[in-house]
């Protein structure tokens, strides 16, 4: 650990705080239909797409409506991108003919483009065609991260309303989120990509002779355009199979500290619309105070496990920390920064291979999904994540007191912390659940690369990636067989959905409710007891719960380590 590592982790929290504000104040005029600097270019650009799809935008809906929407939404994403990777031999920019991507692959691919998650079971320069790369998954990346984004503001506006029965217009929350925020921002975001030395080209592959004489054909492609949208919309799927350790994928360190903050910046800038959709921006910098201490602590136990390395090497003389499977251009605290950052956000991409982390280095994102990856969070994502154990934190607040408890101007009653407790739950069960399924089944227990609690590790990694729409993989697992293909698109449909509809309908529920004044017995929900009381209720339930698994894995494998036994 060095005082220049810190100083770059500190430079990086000190920008992304400093961003907080101006997109917080841009996004909440976009999202409440304010006059915006891109209004005049857009605005009629925005009215001929409702024309065009027949949508009212004056008209909001009821919370099951607008869900539905969603849904229905997500069916159509579904069946054009499944389409497009059966279809892919016959459809044009495909200049390395790849063929047909098969069935249960397709299927699992669909889903997880679809759910914001992008785990990728194939490599993409050796099985994805240009369209299907464009069409396919960069289409997704927006119209997922859109619907994040959407689905957040309108449980916000659950908490500002009083007394309505609509939520929004999905159909206008989207267009407006496309339109406004993820277009013009990539735009710009890949155009910097191109300059720093990323490949953003229709042409083939390129083929070179090495110095010894060798042939080697060089992957190219429409990359900078891909992973604009990936890192802002924390999508994470990777253009090529090495993600953002790829060097045409994260060409310079500038190029991997701009991803860093791109990924952090939406979603923490939802916590200020939220701030000021409620009228206090106090709450919102509450909620990311929350979100701020987990984050630090998560970075500091990685940074602190990767540049102490292993007991067996060290005691060997081999110092100076952990660099098995990072890149030497980013080093240890880069890719351990990266790591917390890619899993505390529902982004999944990577600059180093999370299975070559230490045991405790390598814990410390299993946590981060483990907890719904609320800690900034994928975009939209993140913020109504969090604001369902803001609920809970409320309630138990309440049951200490004796009263009902209240937030916002809203009181908390049973309907709403049902809801918020539905909606956590199921994440566990698909999470548990299916780990306990993988271990011991013999088809499932063929994929695992590694013994011990580092192949168990794997396991839990890949279905708590899944389920928590990160995407990211711990690797050491083959992943591509039917087992996996099928149960990891349930726990990305499960884990992204499942959590949705609870969500929706507290929002429902909260904006049907009447707004309260504040009193001397009301809970202040902006100061640091709050962030306190919200910090430990995420602990413990996230303790209680996922403990015994993380005590067969990382936790019984650093101890094995302190004894010179590596896995």
């Amino acid at each position: 650990m060095t005082i220049i590592g810190w100083i770059q982790i500190a430079l990086y929290c000190v920008i992304v705080v400093a961003l907080v504000k101006p997109l917080g104040w841009y996004m909440t005029r976009v999202f409440t239909g304010e006059w915006t600097p891109l209004s005049p270019v857009l605005r009629p650009v925005e009215a001929g797409l409702y024309w065009l799809g027949g949508v009212d935008p004056k008209r909001e809906q009821h919370w099951l409506t607008y869900t539905v929407a969603m849904l229905l939404f997500h069916v159509g994403g579904f069946l054009i991108l499944y389409g497009v990777l059966r279809l892919q031999a016959m459809l044009p920019f495909n200049p390395q003919e790849q063929s047909a991507v098969a069935p249960d692959l397709s299927f699992n691919t669909a889903i997880s483009f679809l759910t914001n998650t992008n785990w990728q079971n194939y490599g993409g320069e050796s099985t994805l065609s240009y369209l299907s790369q464009m069409l396919g998954l960069t289409h997704q990346n927006f119209l997922s991260a859109a619907t994040g984004i959407a689905l957040a503001v309108a449980l916000i506006r659950g908490f500002a309303r009083s007394s309505m029965r609509t939520i929004g217009n999905f159909w206008v929350d989207v267009t407006r989120c496309t339109l406004y925020v993820l277009l013009p921002i990539c735009i710009v975001y890949a155009l910097f990509l191109v300059s720093q030395g990323m490949p953003q080209t229709l042409s083939a592959y390129v083929d070179a002779t090495t110095l010894e004489g060798a042939k080697q054909s060089i992957a190219v492609g429409p990359v900078a355009s891909q992973v604009a949208i990936k890192m802002l919309g924390t999508n994470g799927g990777g253009f090529f199979n090495a993600n953002a350790s790829h060097p045409f994928e994260n060409p310079t360190a500038l190029s991997n500290f701009v991803q860093m903050l791109s990924i952090f910046a939406l979603g923490a800038g939802l916590t200020n619309v939220f701030g000021r959709m409620v009228g206090n921006q106090r709450q919102g910098w509450a909620i990311l105070g929350v979100m701020g201490v987990l984050f630090i602590a998560g970075v500091a136990i990685t940074y602190w496990a990767e540049a102490n390395g292993t007991t067996g090497l060290n005691a060997l003389g081999l110092a100076g920390g952990n660099m098995e499977g990072k890149e030497v251009r980013f080093g240890i605290v880069a890719s351990s920064l990266f790591a917390v950052i890619t899993t505390a956000a529902s982004c999944g991409a990577v600059n180093a291979m999370h299975d070559s982390f230490t045991a405790l280095g390598g814990m410390i994102p299993l946590i981060n999904m483990q907890l719904g990856e609320i800690i900034v969070g994928g975009v939209g994502a993140g913020l109504y994540g969090m604001l369902l154990f803001v609920v809970l934190a409320i309630f138990v607040a309440g049951l200490m007191v004796g009263r009902t408890p209240e937030y916002v101007g809203k009181k908390i009653e049973a309907r709403e912390v049902k809801m918020a407790m539905l909606a956590i739950l199921v994440l566990p069960l698909m999470y548990l659940g299916w780990t306990a399924v993988a271990v011991v089944l013999p088809q499932a227990v063929a994929s695992i690369a590694n013994p011990g609690p580092h192949g168990f590790s794997e396991v839990l990694y890949a279905f708590t990636s899944a389920t928590g729409n990160n995407g990211s993989a711990f690797g050491g697992l083959t992943g591509n067989t039917l087992f996996y293909n099928l149960t990891l698109a349930t726990s990305m449909f499960v884990g992204r959905f499942f959590m949705i509809v609870p969500a929706m309908a507290l929002a429902g529920s909260l904006a049907a409710k009447k707004s309260i004044p504040a009193s001397a017995g009301t809970l202040p929900t902006t100061g640091g007891l709050f962030i306190g009381l919200v910090v430990g209720v995420i602990l413990i339930i996230g303790g209680l719960t996922f403990f015994p698994a993380l005590a067969l894995g990382p936790i019984v494998e650093h101890l094995a380590m302190t004894a010179n036994t590596l896995f």
